[in-house]
């Protein structure tokens, strides 16, 4: 075992394999550094992380860049040497020397890295008079605020934007002793990793532009453990309130979701919280009008309707395990809807077969990440889980580095001379899907075709890996040799990926994927599956046996219920209006649970305001089955509660003979674990709310929160109590534990002299490693230990065109396709116009130009859109985006007719 001398401490060391600036903060040794990231490693250009390093029998030493130096063994380092002292105070010096220094008006104030790393070399004295070098400032859209006067060329935000992101249009711009960091022109930064810039960067250059709307100092927010609510993913979240007002979200460090970073989708989605649609009031239908009354008459007028009615209750693959569980238990097993489409449900359980009968576990981000060969089976990873096809671009770098490594005895760490020798090398990665996808740069091949013939292809390849699996007839040439090439390169690496989703609406697609990885399992053990799914608790919601919402028509139609009891969902999102309409029509009572309005609680007979994921606990299962726990940060206002608070005393209020005696969360957990045995591990995942750190909470302020007695002033100058919190071991105060040692309670990053996100460091084992305690979450299901099923034999018949028809398959967009995050206004600008997208011989076909009006007609719908045409769009396709305000909700894919608008009599 490798020893090094830190400090005249000894340290033995697993490995070789960091460079010393890394080995000493996993050692927990502070030294300051600016251009270096744990994730996008070291490439000199800053020079303040000097150390002194003595070779044996020297007492002179030299002057280091730690990024840049290997340890060795036997190697002794001092940071406390009085030259490196003073090599490092004299680089920040001059490091500031055109900085603005207008920290009391910059929006990164109090979590500034610039500010912490001055402090810790102890300058504190401007020398210069001179003029400072000045820069025009670039409007990046509604996300990001540009202030390049603050910049101090660290490199930082080009290395993450282009070389760890794949972003295209954003650069370094050099002339003279001028360094500019932007666009070649103004305009939103087109990457949807983009505001990752603002913790990436280590001074003001980029900040937050939605908090700078409501700004407060990042000390007066009060922050909880969250997860983010925007796709599957199940992202990891900090967020950050004031004044009853959500004012940002950050990335909370798990080390197997989503590390460092977080989407815009994510980030920027927040703002639906502070909605003008936020439903805050309690309502009942007077005289054909939702009017606003109090919450013990519109439980009194729910509790009516229960019990002289027979119910349906739908859930939502929106709302927590909880949520779901507890309007199950209200209205009976029987009588529980999942609220999703039929097709969505469907999958969503055939994904959790695979996972549970074959032999490959799902995987991690962290395991996407490292994965060194990839198959992507009919989905745009990009647009429907942006986190995992960040993970992809790293995950093609893998074989080109360890080739590199090999050849020129290259340290991974050293990051330019890495990418210079790989130069455009790129690992095995193949993509199949039926149209274009932002990850195709990096794609070793791309393969366009209909939603079957990516299915046959697939289990093709499976053939190729495993001769037992089922052969596919009448295979194209081109395509067999296809299946043959991407066979041979996935046995190629030994941590090969299958990734997959619902996106196509196959089953085929996914037992394709499922077949492939299988194959792969028996000759590459750390094979891995990746399926996406939409919503953020799809995969918990599916654990929970229950029919589609279309069983609620028969039930109305014979009278076995007349009844509906929604929850947080939007019935026109997952079936067409066509079948939501006739509900509503047979149901004689709707009553509906929600946080914003939509058209279901506009035909509600009675709305109770449902509080966000800021403002109650709950569990998501995201798409790898790790259930997840996220935590109120501020006590829910006026008449909002918790939805399970609403469902239990709605059983109380109707004399329910089984009302649930919920007086806390864990009340909810314990009996959601006795009924449903698929979620019991979910439920009895810590923290448990006695749980206390030296007889304390963990405080949700920090411990330089301000203005406690003005925040209430308004109202009354003596300070309120602050609210309390049976539930869990966080309270709404500052009195408490700041770092508390349970991960999962982890409430911001902080550490003494470490104010910004580079204080991860502290709450790791080693940097970009597991947080000490071990990462949150646990994952809910395995594959079988005795070995895979038999393999899918179903294999579909080959795409056939239909006269005068098209195939209509959803996509989905990063930034436009989920149901909360469209009400945030930064997005809303974002969002496109609804389109279709065609295959341009298509389009010449019907006479359609590039941006023309056409018709679509689909499941009896005529949807009026604009014509996108897309070259690798397989004839007889048309892709229809999902979300867009003006669509109905479709089930797809399914046949149908395209129209010019300009013909006569078509509009």
């Amino acid at each position: 075992m490798p020893r090094i001398y830190i400090e005249n401490k000894a340290f033995d060391l697993d490995h070789l394999q960091k460079n010393l600036l890394d080995t000493c903060l996993s050692l927990g040794f502070d030294v300051p550094y600016f251009c270096w990231h744990p994730a996008f490693h070291s490439v000199g250009a800053c020079r303040q992380c000097a150390v002194k390093v003595f070779r044996k029998d020297d007492d002179k030493g030299k002057i280091v860049m730690a990024c840049m130096t290997a340890p060795s063994e036997g190697m002794r380092v001092s940071i406390s040497d009085a030259e490196a002292v003073e090599f490092r105070r004299s680089v920040i010096e001059w490091l500031m020397l055109n900085h603005p220094h207008d920290c009391p008006v910059c929006d990164e104030g109090g979590e500034c890295h610039l500010q912490d790393m001055t402090v810790m070399t102890g300058h504190v004295y401007r020398r210069t008079r001179k003029k400072k070098r000045t820069f025009r400032n670039q409007d990046l859209g509604p996300f990001l605020t540009h202030e390049m006067n603050r910049c101090i060329e660290c490199y930082r935000c080009v290395r993450f934007y282009r070389n760890y992101a794949g972003g295209r249009d954003f650069s370094v711009m050099a002339w003279h002793d001028d360094v500019y960091f932007g666009r070649s022109q103004d305009g939103p930064l087109q990457s949807v990793f983009a505001g990752n810039l603002a913790e990436v960067c280590p001074t003001g250059v980029f900040t937050d532009k939605t908090l700078a709307q409501h700004y407060t100092r990042k000390w007066d927010l009060q922050t909880a453990p969250s997860i983010c609510v925007h796709c599957a993913v199940g992202c990891n979240t900090i967020p950050g309130e004031r004044y009853g007002t959500l004012r940002r979200i950050r990335a909370r460090y798990n080390g197997e979701v989503n590390g460092y970073f977080l989407c815009d989708r994510g980030r920027f989605g927040y703002e639906f919280v502070n909605s003008p649609r936020r439903i805050r009031r309690a309502m009942v239908r007077h005289n054909g009008q939702l009017q606003e009354t109090t919450p013990q008459e519109a439980l009194a007028a729910a509790a009516e309707i229960l019990r002289g009615g027979k119910v349906l209750g739908v859930g939502s693959p929106r709302a927590s395990l909880e949520t779901n569980f507890a309007l199950r238990r209200l209205v009976g097993a029987d009588k529980f809807l999942h609220g999703m489409t039929r097709e969505h449900y469907r999958l969503a359980g055939l994904i959790q077969e695979i996972l549970r009968e074959g032999s490959c576990p799902a995987a991690s981000l962290r395991a996407a990440d490292s994965a060194d060969a990839v198959l992507v089976l009919g989905e745009d990873v990009y647009n429907t889980a942006p986190m995992l096809a960040l993970a992809l671009r790293q995950a093609v770098l893998e074989k080109p580095i360890a080739d590199a490594r090999k050849r020129h005895n290259l340290p991974t760490w050293e990051d330019v001379a890495i990418r210079e020798a790989i130069q455009l090398e790129r690992g095995p990665f193949f993509i199949i899907s039926p149209d274009w996808t932002e990850l195709d740069d990096i794609a070793t091949a791309t393969c366009r075709a209909a939603p079957q013939d990516v299915a046959r292809l697939g289990f093709a390849i499976a053939h190729r890996l495993d001769p037992e699996a089922p052969d596919v007839p009448d295979l194209p040439p081109e395509q067999i040799a296809l299946a043959d090439r991407i066979a041979k390169a996935l046995l190629e690496g030994q941590r090969p990926l299958v990734v997959s989703g619902i996106a196509c609406g196959s089953d085929s697609v996914l037992r394709a994927a499922a077949n492939v990885a299988w194959a792969l399992r028996k000759t590459r053990p750390e094979t891995r599956l990746s399926f996406t799914l939409p919503a953020c608790n799809s995969m918990g919601l599916a654990m929970i046996p229950a029919d589609p919402i279309e069983a609620a028509q028969a039930a109305l139609r014979e009278g076995k219920a007349d009844t509906l009891l929604v929850v947080e969902s939007n019935l026109y999102g997952h079936a067409s209006n066509e079948v939501i309409d006739d509900l509503f029509k047979r149901a004689k009572h709707v009553i509906a649970i929600d946080c914003v309005t939509h058209a279901t609680t506009e035909r509600a007979d009675v709305v109770l305001p449902a509080a966000t994921f800021a403002e109650a606990d709950g569990t998501h299962v995201n798409d790898e089955t790790r259930a997840q726990r996220f935590f109120q940060v501020f006590a829910p206002g006026e008449d909002v509660r918790e939805n399970w608070r609403w469902l239990g005393e709605l059983a109380h209020a109707a004399a329910r003979a089984d009302a649930p005696l919920w007086a806390h969360w864990q009340d909810v957990l314990a009996d959601m674990a006795a009924e449903v045995p698929a979620l019991a591990a979910a439920a009895q995942m810590p923290p448990n709310p006695s749980l206390r750190f030296d007889g304390q909470k963990v405080a949700r302020q920090s411990h330089r929160f301000s203005g406690r007695t003005a925040i209430h002033a308004g109202r009354n100058v003596a300070e309120p109590p602050p609210p309390q919190d049976p539930d869990t071991p966080l309270a709404f105060s500052m009195e408490g534990v700041q770092t508390p040692p349970a991960p999962e309670l982890i409430s911001r990053a902080w550490a003494p002299g470490w104010n910004s996100a580079q204080a991860w460091n502290k709450f790791q084992i080693e940097v970009a490693g597991p947080l000490i305690g071990g990462d949150p979450g646990r994952v809910l299901i395995s594959p079988r230990a005795e070995g895979p099923r038999s393999y899918y034999t179903e294999i579909p018949g080959a795409f056939q065109r239909r006269a005068g028809q098209w195939l209509i398959f959803p996509t989905y967009l990063a930034l436009g396709s989920d149901e909360l995050s469209n009400l945030a206004p930064g997005i809303a600008q974002l969002v496109p116009q609804p389109y279709l997208a065609i295959n341009p011989d298509d389009a010449a076909e019907l006479n359609i130009p590039e941006g023309g009006r056409v018709v679509l007609r689909v499941q009896g719908a005529a949807i009026d859109l604009q014509a996108h045409l897309r070259p690798a769009l397989p004839a007889g396709i048309a892709a229809l985006p999902k979300g867009l305000a003006v669509l109905p909700g479709l089930s797809l894919p399914d046949w149908g007719v395209i129209q010019s608008a300009v013909q006569e009599g078509v509009l």
